[in-house]
């Protein structure tokens, strides 16, 4: 029997946020695919968008809950990376504050109404209008790493990075590791940069997606799909910052294999005359994300390192 669609919008924090139900005639579990937690991160938006349509043409056991663009402030102002409401990184914010600001107050009512009660959750990214980047998925140790694990290889991405605990982790605050604490499987999956719509990054996303329900025994595999090769997985995930503000010149690519010790870059003073900083790489690994603009403020976010 074909799936039931259902398209409208739900009040998360006082904004009307587009949502796409899509429901199959049989019993499965219910995934929630968010995107456009960042608002300039166009091709995960894009790969939600037209995964969902197609969607629409195939049996389904379950029930999806997309989110194509839940940031519509950011989205709105193309504003990258913070709510220009209050300035915070909305993906900082989870599982939120019902009596902060505009992030804490959407991010617990994303929380609440979006991720609570799923039994996976899919946070689609893209770099963003600065960020250059090599596809990968990261999940978060917790009770139900082992299915999130399964889910980020599911994807079919380059890398799976995954995130433990403790004062070296890189990312907190997010939608997958608030999910994550709370025991549903959950991951964030990144391809394309640069707040474009790349053709190849869309349709990783979809295939992605796809990957996922076939992982979770909600559809069979389109037929024309392939299977993925295996990923690299690494165990940390490494974020170099600048001490001050200069122009940053990275030279080396992400995806790029680097060794400890190797050089990534330089900031060096508006003027060009003098070095300030030399960045090196504290071990070896690769590149996932770059900021690609030359503008960069103290204590500025370079590049994240994933390592072994």
């Amino acid at each position: 029997m074909p799936t039931t669609t259902r398209r409208h919008t739900l009040t998360l924090a006082g904004l009307e946020v587009p949502v796409i139900e899509l429901a199959g005639a049989a019993d499965g579990p219910r995934l929630t695919v968010i995107a456009g937690v960042h608002g300039c991160e166009y091709a995960s938006m894009d790969g939600v968008r037209k995964w969902a349509r197609q969607l629409e043409d195939r049996e389904l056991r379950g029930r999806v809950v997309a989110v194509p663009v839940l940031n519509l402030p950011s989205f709105r102002a193309r504003s990258p990376f913070i709510v220009p409401d209050d300035g915070k990184n909305l993906n900082r914010c989870f599982p939120g504050d019902p009596a902060g600001t505009l992030a804490d107050r959407l991010a617990h009512a994303a929380f609440t109404e979006l991720i609570s009660g799923s039994d996976a959750l899919i946070d689609v990214h893209a770099g963003d209008m600065v960020e250059a980047l090599e596809p990968f998925a990261l999940y978060d140790a917790g009770p139900a790493e082992d299915r999130a694990r399964e889910l980020a290889t599911a994807y079919g991405l380059g890398y799976v990075i995954r995130q433990a605990p403790g004062p070296g982790r890189a990312v907190g605050g997010s939608t997958s590791a608030a999910a994550a604490e709370a025991g549903i499987p959950a991951i964030t999956a990144e391809a394309g940069g640069c707040g474009l719509v790349e053709r190849a990054a869309v349709e990783a996303h979809v295939r992605g997606l796809n990957g996922v329900l076939a992982a979770l025994g909600m559809a069979d595999p389109p037929p024309a799909a392939s299977p993925a090769p295996p990923p690299a997985f690494l165990e940390r995930f490494l974020w170099l910052r600048c001490a001050d503000e200069g122009w940053w010149e990275p030279v080396v690519s992400p995806g790029e294999t680097v060794a400890e010790g190797q050089l990534l870059g330089t900031v060096s003073s508006l003027d060009g005359a003098r070095t300030l900083q030399t960045i090196t790489a504290p071990a070896a690994g690769v590149p996932m994300f770059i900021t690609s603009s030359p503008a960069v403020a103290a204590d500025g976010l370079l590049l994240g390192l994933g390592a072994s």
